[in-house]
C-alpha cells in the first residue's frame, strides 16, 4: 500500500479494506462513493476481486470509521442476468441496515443523456441508479439545495395535512408568502458526458466516471466545510476534486494504479487552481 499526502486530500494505493484499517473510529464526516456494479465494468482486470465478501466488509468498516450524524453516500446499479436484476442494490442496502446504519433515503441519479436498450434484453432502456443516503443515527448535517422554481411564488401558502385517522388540519406554514425555489426532490439528474466542469479529460479513462456535480451536490447537502470526506473507491478522483472545491478534506482509497495516478493529478491540479483564485 502507497501513501500520497497532496494539500489537504490523503491518497491511498491499496485494498481500502486494509487503507481503512488507519482511518480512525468515527472520524470521517462524509463518504460518497461508488462501487463496482456486479460486474458491468471491467476496471484493468480487478473487478475479479469483487464480491458480496467485500462489500459486506467495506460497509461494516464504513460504519466504524464514520462520526455519530454522519452519512454514507452509495451510488450502486445492477446488472442484468439471465433476463432478471440481480438486486444485488438492495442487498448492500438492507446489509447496511443491519451494520447499524439508517436508511435515510433512496435517491436516484437520473442520467439526462439518451439511453438505448441493450441488445437481447426485453426492457425499457436503463437510466437510472440508485443513490441510498445512509446515516450513523440521526443526521447532524443537512443543507438542502434550492434550486427548484416555484410557479406560486409569492403568493399565500393554503392547504392542510392529513392526519393518520384520515382527518385534515390546516398547514403550519399557512399564511406565510411561497419562497421562489424550492428544495429539489430526491431525483437527481445529470449528463453522463464529457462537460466543462470536469477538470482532466483522463478521468474518463475511468469505465464509469460519475458527474463532479453529483459529488459536489452531495458534499455540499451533508457537510461542512473543514470537515472529512471518504471515498474508498476513487477511481478517477471526482469525489476528491468536489471536496477540494468546496474546502473539505479528503480521504481516497483506489486499488488501480493508473486510475490512482489520475485521481492525484487531477486533485493537485485543483488545489492549484484553488490556490490561483483565493
Amino acid at each position: 500500500m502507497r501513501k500520497e499526502v497532496i494539500g489537504d486530500a490523503k491518497l491511498y494505493l491499496g485494498d481500502c479494506l486494509d487503507a481503512m484499517k488507519e482511518i480512525p473510529d468515527g472520524s470521517v464526516d462524509l463518504t460518497v462513493t461508488s462501487p463496482p456494479y456486479d460486474n458491468l465494468r471491467s476496471y484493468n482486470g480487478n473487478n475479479d476481486q469483487w464480491g458480496e465478501h467485500v462489500w459486506k466488509a467495506v460497509l461494516s468498516e464504513l460504519y466504524r470509521v464514520t462520526k455519530d450524524g454522519g452519512v454514507v453516500v452509495w451510488v450502486v446499479g445492477d446488472a442484468t442476468i439471465k433476463g432478471s436484476e440481480t438486486g444485488t442494490s438492495f442487498k448492500q442496502a438492507l446489509w447496511a441496515m443491519e451494520c447499524g446504519f439508517c436508511l435515510a433515503d433512496t435517491m436516484i441519479y437520473e442520467k439526462t443523456d439518451s439511453a438505448f436498450p441493450r441488445h437481447g434484453h426485453k426492457k425499457y432502456p436503463g437510466s437510472f441508479e440508485y443513490m441510498f443516503v445512509f446515516c450513523k443515527g440521526k443526521i447532524a448535517t443537512f443543507n438542502p439545495i434550492k434550486d427548484r422554481l416555484n410557479k406560486l411564488f409569492g403568493r399565500a401558502m393554503t392547504g392542510t395535512v392529513r392526519q393518520s385517522d384520515g382527518t385534515t388540519k390546516p398547514s403550519r406554514a399557512k399564511g406565510k408568502s411561497v419562497a421562489e425555489f424550492g428544495s429539489r426532490t430526491n431525483l437527481w439528474g445529470y449528463s453522463t458526458g464529457f462537460n466543462k466542469s470536469t477538470t482532466h479529460k483522463n478521468a474518463f479513462k475511468h469505465p464509469a466516471i460519475f458527474p463532479e456535480a453529483l459529488a459536489k451536490d452531495h458534499i455540499s447537502s451533508w457537510s461542512n466545510k473543514n470537515e472529512t470526506i471518504l471515498d474508498p473507491f476513487m477511481g478517477s478522483g471526482t469525489t476528491g476534486v468536489a471536496a477540494n472545491n468546496l474546502g473539505r478534506k479528503f480521504i481516497g482509497i483506489e486499488l488501480d494504479e493508473e486510475y490512482f495516478k489520475i485521481a492525484c493529478k487531477r486533485i493537485e491540479e485543483a488545489q492549484k487552481q484553488l490556490r490561483l483564485f483565493s
